[in-house]
């Protein structure tokens, strides 16, 4: 099974959580070998691989994420699962910041997100989008 974009369940609960703390955003993301354009969109023709529209979606996206105060906090490259699923590879692992939800959902409402998100439809194979909420970082794992 792969997962692009939330469900109506996932996207009801998340914004039925608190919204007026910062949240940090896990992104997992896998990319298809290809890009998978609508037909009617200007790149559907140039066959782009995975990478290059999932780049597309970062620059156009990007903007729209500081518009709204967000921000890259991490970024890592995969290397390995020691534990959990074998199959589960990552091309594109981050986790971006928010001040708050309101601010997550003011950008995925934006028209200018709306447009970029085209790209991201394109490129992902599957991924993980994983809401957290930020906590004081001790030398201790819980």
């Amino acid at each position: 099974m792969t997962y692009i974009d939330p469900d109506r369940p996932q996207f009801e609960l998340f914004k039925s959580l608190p919204r007026d703390h910062p949240i940090e955003m896990l992104n997992l993301v896998r990319v298809r070998d290809q890009a998978a354009y609508p037909a009617d969109h200007p790149l559907a023709a140039d066959n782009l691989a995975g990478h290059q529209a999932y780049e597309n979606y970062g620059r156009d996206s990007a903007p729209v994420l500081k518009r709204v105060g967000g921000s890259i906090l991490w970024r890592g490259a995969y290397q390995a699962t020691l534990i959990g699923p074998s199959d589960e590879q990552w091309d594109f692992m981050f986790i971006a910041r928010y001040p708050d939800a309101h601010a997550f959902l003011a950008m995925v409402k934006d028209p200018d997100y709306q447009r970029a998100v085209i790209h991201r439809q394109a490129a992902v194979l599957t991924s993980r989008l994983i809401r957290c909420a930020p906590s004081e970082t001790k030398d201790q794992f819980a």
